[in-house]
């Protein structure tokens, strides 16, 4: 047996799955079918198979995927430990095991008893950990690996370095505030786009106030995200995983802003659902290579830095 391919699908299984876990936690809160098992677990209404509605289906075939892809990393965790000669490896198996079990606990909790919205929010934020501790570890044991792990001799001033780490944990706090917006059901605070109810500052309160929290927070991240992304291609060769790395940081952000206005302007019609949906797999992305970004970032060489001048378009 291949132990390197194995290790290489299980990773790259339990990254799919937690993927697909996070768009099928995004599904259950826009469908608002949380409660769709009312208050049992792991049980649906007291059942093993639930009663056929919309709700109850939807939320159950969370549960189950997310049994599903738990098995999967465990099985993943098992060979990475006795296996694998990646230190890293075992680092990110075992991040993407303790928030999994997280946010299995969070939520059951929510199912449970009622949590408030701020609760709720963790509960995304934790899928999304995860999800980002399997995409590490799946890139380990391909081409992207080994920057993560030598470096690709890409030399970047200490300052680039902790900007690129302070963007990554400024993303997490963009994320939670988005999750929140959702769980405070506050999605219908701000009409329109890119005004809030037709004012560049509406006024700051309730709803409103925390839609627009967030939309400013994402318009200082995709700010943030363009300023290091100029300085990184002054600094690193455009063929570094980088650069590579920060160029489509750039272009996820661009398209994230523009999804979340698209998830504004799509209220009220049928296509909201696929409108947010895709608003939810964009940060995911996003994240994911802001991670990647910031452990690569870590083994680049220090000292003085040497320009590249970004090639000119024809």
């Amino acid at each position: 047996m291949n132990i390197q391919r194995w290790l290489k699908r299980l990773s790259f299984a339990s990254m799919a799955g937690m993927f697909l876990i996070l768009l099928m936690g995004a599904l259950v809160t826009k469908t608002e079918s949380g409660r769709g098992c009312g208050d049992d677990w792991p049980l649906c209404n007291g059942k093993f198979v639930p009663a056929y509605t919309i709700e109850s289906l939807i939320e159950y075939s969370h549960r189950f995927v997310v049994g599903v892809v738990g098995m999967i990393l465990l099985a993943t965790t098992i060979l990475v430990v006795l296996y694998s000669k990646r230190k890293d490896a075992k680092w990110y198996v075992g991040g993407a095991m303790v928030f999994t079990v997280l946010q299995a606990i969070l939520g059951a909790m929510a199912v449970v008893w009622p949590q408030s919205g701020p609760v709720l929010a963790l509960h995304f934020g934790f899928s999304l950990l995860s999800f980002a501790f399997t995409m590490l570890l799946y890139l380990v044991y391909t081409k992207f690996g080994e920057a993560m792990h030598l470096g690709d001799g890409t030399r970047l001033t200490k300052g680039v370095r902790i900007a690129i780490w302070g963007i990554l944990i400024y993303s997490y706090v963009v994320v939670y505030l988005g999750a929140y917006v959702r769980h405070s059901q506050s999605t219908g605070g701000c009409i329109g786009w890119p005004l809030c109810n037709g004012q560049v500052i509406p006024e700051l309160s309730g709803a409103t106030g925390i839609v627009f929290m967030h939309r400013v927070a994402a318009a200082v991240l995709g700010v943030a995200i363009l300023v290091l992304f100029l300085v990184v291609r002054m600094q690193a060769h455009t063929d570094s995983a980088i650069y590579r790395a920060t160029r489509l940081s750039l272009v996820l952000i661009i398209l994230q802003i523009l999804s979340g206005g698209f998830v504004t302007l799509a209220m009220g019609y049928d296509i909201y659902l696929l409108a947010s949906m895709l608003h939810a797999l964009l940060i995911s992305c996003l994240f994911g290579i802001l991670c990647y970004l910031g452990i690569t970032s870590l083994h680049a060489a220090e000292g003085k830095v040497q320009a590249y001048a970004a090639p000119r378009l024809p």
